[in-house]
C-alpha cells in the first residue's frame, strides 16, 4: 500500500512541478546568498583598505554598512522564500495530497 502511494505521488505532474520549482528557487537563493556572503568575506581578506575607507568625516567605514547589508540581504531572501513556500509551494503540496488521497 505504501509503495502504491509513493508511486501515485511521484507520478503526479503537480508533484513534479513542485519539486522543480522548489529546487530551482532554492538553488537560486542559495547562489545569491553565497555571492553576497563570500563576496564580503573576499573583500575582508583581499581588500581591507577599501572596507576601512571612511564614509564622510565620521568614524563609519565602508565595511560597516556592507556587513549590515549582508545581514539584511539574508533576512530579505529568507522572507522571500517563506512567503513563496507558504503560498505557491503549500498550494501545490495540497493539490498533490488531494490527488494522492483519491
Amino acid at each position: 500500500m505504501q509503495d502504491d502511494l509513493v508511486a501515485r505521488v511521484t507520478s503526479n505532474p503537480k508533484y513534479q512541478e513542485l519539486k522543480s520549482k522548489r529546487h530551482t528557487f532554492g538553488w537560486t537563493l542559495t547562489l545569491l546568498m553565497m555571492i553576497a556572503y563570500y563576496g564580503f568575506i573576499l573583500l575582508v581578506a583581499f581588500n581591507k583598505p577599501l572596507l576601512a575607507s571612511k564614509i564622510g568625516s565620521g568614524v563609519i567605514t565602508l565595511g560597516m554598512p556592507l556587513g549590515i547589508g549582508v545581514i539584511l540581504f539574508t533576512i530579505i531572501i529568507t522572507n522571500i522564500y517563506v512567503r513563496r513556500a507558504n503560498s505557491e509551494f503549500d498550494d501545490l503540496t495540497s493539490q498533490v495530497i488531494k490527488a494522492a488521497a483519491k
